[in-house]
């Protein structure tokens, strides 16, 4: 019997799934990506956050099975830092590609588990898109990719934008407009168009332009005839959030670039062509390639993917409102929900003596912890566990005020349980109060 015919015959998606395609698309993303990265790791040093962030604290708030990892001294975490620029130059060079991006993936990730005060949405994307390439054959001198890197990639940016779609279907931003009333109301001074953001309806207009269009632009971008249409929809969305809020930082142009995954496989190599057709070379021969099927790889790939795509549906199965509790609100693609100021002390009370000593942890933090602690309840909760830690045997309450989207400041944390007796964990917490009504 033949080798052919021995082979158990592929399925039609297996085979559409490993045909090859011109690699110079995911090219050009491999070399946007390690850029953006490189560019953003001199932009953190600059500012000063390696020491205000990691290495100032003495005291760091950490993610639920990470209690164990702790940053290194002042020198160790310079060299991560470091390491990281140099790793980004090299995946954008697509030069020892594989050991590069894997471990910026191991330093990236591990500098983001450190703090939960510093997590940002796109902090989490750069480590699951560098997770993602590792799979990826994307050296420097490969011309053709399999059809599943394509898509894999388009995948993991489409995710981001219609989760992010989804999460805005809710009352507070299509019915009342908040939080962007509040805060396109702060940016009156924007040039041009300040007079115009004051107006209750441009909040009205971009709450719901901004759900729809994290809603189809992946979609619109696979379709060739809107695609060119929904990709200037993109710089233009993306080019007006990053200059009103920059506060969001690099966000606007990381999913700016990665947007171009949807486009031909080959577009670059056609852009090359118009701009001098004489010296572009000429694309690889697609149907001199075939990929095998690696089941231990694509079984990894839909691991990956089916944990990207139950992650922002767990805020689902928690009580209440989950932008107000924060349960299940991290790796969700919640962008731009809220806006929440909060105020929290704590009660410390000796169980010999019976005295009661009140603790203001706000002078012992960051300004940016002090900030995201005082809305977000596991941070509450870590600390009072702190607290209790240089008090053995003390009970510790919290008094947390908390302001949401424009309602009067309203008790998140009921101030009569033991935060020291509650454990941390995926269960819902009984001990967060629910959500105040809107007037």
């Amino acid at each position: 019997m033949s080798e052919r015919a021995a082979s158990p015959p592929r399925s039609r998606l297996l085979r559409a799934l490993l045909a090859p395609v011109d690699a110079a698309g995911l090219h050009a993303f491999r070399i946007a990506f390690g850029l953006l990265m490189f560019a953003g790791t001199v932009r953190f040093a600059a500012r000063g956050w390696i020491h205000q962030l990691y290495v100032e604290p003495s005291f760091h708030f950490k993610y639920w099975g990470f209690h164990w990892l702790e940053p290194l001294p002042a020198a160790g975490m310079i060299a991560v830092f470091v390491a990281l620029g140099a790793l980004s130059l090299l995946v954008a060079a697509g030069v020892w590609y594989r050991p590069a991006v894997a471990l910026f993936f191991v330093l990236f990730t591990y500098v983001e588990l450190l703090d939960k005060a510093t997590y940002l949405n796109h902090y989490y994307f750069v480590s699951v898109v560098a997770l993602l390439m590792i799979a990826l054959p994307l050296q420097r001198r490969v011309a053709v990719a399999p059809t599943w890197a394509l898509w894999a990639v388009r995948l993991q940016v489409g995710l981001v934008y219609f989760y992010a779609g989804l999460a805005k279907l809710r009352p507070d931003w299509l019915l009342h407009a908040q939080p962007l009333k509040l805060w396109l109301a702060a940016r009156a001074d924007f040039p041009v168009l300040g007079p115009l953001l004051r107006r209750p309806e441009a909040a009205y207009a971009m709450s719901w332009a901004g759900a729809a269009f994290d809603l189809t632009v992946p979609f619109l971008l696979l379709h060739p005839r809107t695609r060119p249409f929904a990709y200037a929809g993109v710089l233009a969305f993306h080019g007006l959030t990053g200059a009103l809020f920059p506060a969001i930082g690099m966000f606007p142009w990381i999913m700016a670039a990665s947007a171009l995954v949807f486009f031909p496989p080959d577009w670059p190599r056609r852009l090359r062509h118009r701009l001098s057709p004489r010296t572009c070379p000429q694309g690889p021969v697609l149907s001199a390639t075939s990929f095998p099927a690696r089941p231990l790889l694509l079984s990894a790939l839909a691991l990956h993917f089916a944990v990207q795509l139950a992650l922002p549906l767990r805020r689902f199965a928690y009580p209440g409102d989950t932008a107000w509790t924060e349960e299940g609100y991290r790796f969700a693609w919640q962008v731009m929900l809220v806006e929440k100021v909060g105020s929290v002390g704590y009660r410390v009370r000796d169980p010999d003596s019976g005295r009661v000593r009140q603790v203001d942890p706000e002078p012992l933090l960051t300004a940016q912890q002090a900030k995201q602690m005082a809305f977000q309840p596991d941070m509450i909760l870590e600390y009072a566990h702190h607290l209790a830690a240089h008090n053995p045997g003390a009970e510790v309450r919290a008094d947390v005020f908390v302001t949401y989207n424009g309602r009067p400041a309203a008790r998140l944390v009921d101030p009569d349980v033991d935060l020291a007796r509650e454990r941390d964990g995926l269960a819902p917490k009984s001990w967060i109060l629910p959500a105040p009504p809107r007037p």
